[in-house]
């Protein structure tokens, strides 16, 4: 890898080579929704809770203070208006990412969809963008579609994770599948960093502590969960309790007591 993905990626990914991040590109596909309403206070909550990276999208990374956290800028989007919100579109650019400061990009494809093929084409242009201007790819591998009836199924995913690795991201961010023992061959199966998606809220805290650490347990690299972070009842709190999964190898009810919540 070159030096100047490198470099960028270390200031994404500890020195464990695992990471905690909080995507918020949300605003795009739903709008203001809570938690994302004031964007320079929620990424300051997320701050003091030692987060290591944020996702955004290009409008508002140029007015948020990201601090020293590194920063990721959201290439693909599309509103859940739309009559297909499974296609992803592409809506910046690697050079504009580079002179916004980034240190890496992500791209959304959803593997399974209609527009699959658009998608994949997508992210193998930008693959090739940031390999020219050293420049880290995320690509975010999610069986989603009319042919995928379990989108956490072991074959899906393992499958969407290597056609990632294979059109040349840097880091995979895709489904858990459930357990540590499935979740393990989703990693051996690609060779590169997996974190795992947090998917939609959840009731309980305790159902995403179990996920994350079971991801870690199977050989994760660590998370990128946004809504069961940003509209926590404490941001900052939930951040600590999933670093102390990721980085400092604390058990589930390590974590609770981080959160306060022994349940």
């Amino acid at each position: 890898m070159e030096i100047g993905k490198k470099r960028r990626l270390r200031r994404i990914f500890r020195d464990d080579n695992r990471t905690v991040i909080v995507p918020m590109d949300h605003g795009v596909t739903v709008g203001p929704v809570k938690g994302l309403v004031d964007m320079q206070d929620i990424v300051d909550k997320l701050l003091q809770g030692g987060v290591d990276a944020i996702i955004l999208n290009r409008g508002v990374a140029k007015n948020v203070d990201t601090g020293n956290a590194g920063l990721v800028i959201h290439l693909s989007g599309i509103t859940r208006h739309c009559p297909d919100p499974n296609n992803k579109v592409q809506i910046g650019s690697v050079a504009d990412a580079v002179r916004i400061g980034a240190d890496a990009v992500s791209v959304h494809i959803n593997v399974g969809a209609k527009q699959e093929d658009k998608m994949l084409a997508t992210l193998g242009r930008v693959a090739c963008e940031c390999d020219s201007l050293g420049m880290p790819l995320l690509a975010m591998m999610y069986p989603r579609g009319p042919s995928i009836k379990n989108p956490h199924a072991l074959d899906v995913v393992a499958h969407a994770a290597r056609l990632g690795a294979e059109l040349g991201a840097d880091v995979i961010k895709t489904n858990y599948t459930g357990d540590a023992e499935s979740f393990k061959e989703v990693v051996s199966g690609c060779h590169l960093p997996v974190i795992i998606a947090g998917g939609p809220k959840v009731e309980t805290v305790n159902e995403v502590l179990r996920m994350v650490h079971g991801s870690i347990e199977a050989g994760g690299a660590g998370l990128s969960i946004g809504r069961n972070v940003f509209q926590h009842e404490n941001p900052t709190r939930m951040v600590m309790a999933l670093s102390a999964l990721v980085h400092r190898g604390a058990s589930v009810e390590e974590a609770l007591k981080i959160l306060g919540d022994s349940k």
